[in-house]
């Protein structure tokens, strides 16, 4: 799958927009990085971070990073509990107000991700688009993205995949800073987002497809 053409700041600008903000919001934000790697570390364990790949740009793997959320409780048979058994109050927390995204940065200095742009989604997910949701994979994926400023993880997959086509298709400067604003401020006002479990929609390989998955 090729990249297709962009604008000026799609090709020559973005890029490098990204790898200063992601290096200076690391720099600023270290003590707040500190800070909760200590907390996961006491309330959920080690280790720290959370990783798992993601299909990328052009559908290329990379290792996505997040702080955990979940203790590692198992049942007798040595096999993990239920998600909304182990997601304490304090994972409830750290996801309701995004920090546990903040490991992400490293991604976007890395290259693997955008600031902006479709949200790396599972792997698993691959088959069950259509050839014109697929090319939510022409861009970067991103920390926050056109679908989760439109509500972020209520929506239903068709309109999430949707906006992510549109937003690959219309990648501009001016868009990018509208959706940072709107993340901000569903940041702090922690609206449109599930945690725990509420399971809000199906996940898209079983809405799509036959699959004994588990949403997550």
């Amino acid at each position: 799958m090729k990249n297709s053409k962009g604008g000026i700041y799609r090709r020559f600008v973005k890029r490098p927009m990204d790898f200063m903000l992601s290096l200076i919001a690391i720099i600023v934000l270290s003590p707040v990085f500190l800070i909760v790697a200590l907390l996961v570390r006491t309330k959920l364990g080690s280790p720290v971070l959370f990783k798992q790949e993601r299909p990328g740009l052009n559908e290329k793997i990379f290792t996505m990073y997040k702080f955990r959320t979940m203790t590692d409780e198992r049942n007798n048979n040595g096999d993990l509990l239920p998600d909304q058994v182990r997601l304490t109050k304090f994972g409830k927390l750290l996801r309701s107000t995004s920090l546990d995204e903040l490991p992400e940065l490293f991604n976007i200095l890395k290259g693997d991700m955008s600031i902006v742009g479709p949200r790396p989604l599972l792997i698993r997910y691959l088959p069950y688009y259509t050839d014109k949701e697929r090319v939510r994979h022409n861009v970067r994926p991103g920390l926050t993205g056109l679908s989760q400023v439109s509500g972020r993880n209520l929506l239903e997959w068709n309109k999430r995949l949707q906006l992510d086509v549109q937003y690959a298709q219309s990648v501009s400067f001016t868009q990018d800073v509208y959706i940072i604003f709107l993340t901000l401020k569903k940041v702090i006002q922690r609206k449109d987002i599930a945690v725990g479990n509420q399971h809000v929609i199906k996940s898209l390989d079983v809405e799509r497809g036959v699959s004994n998955h588990a949403d997550i």
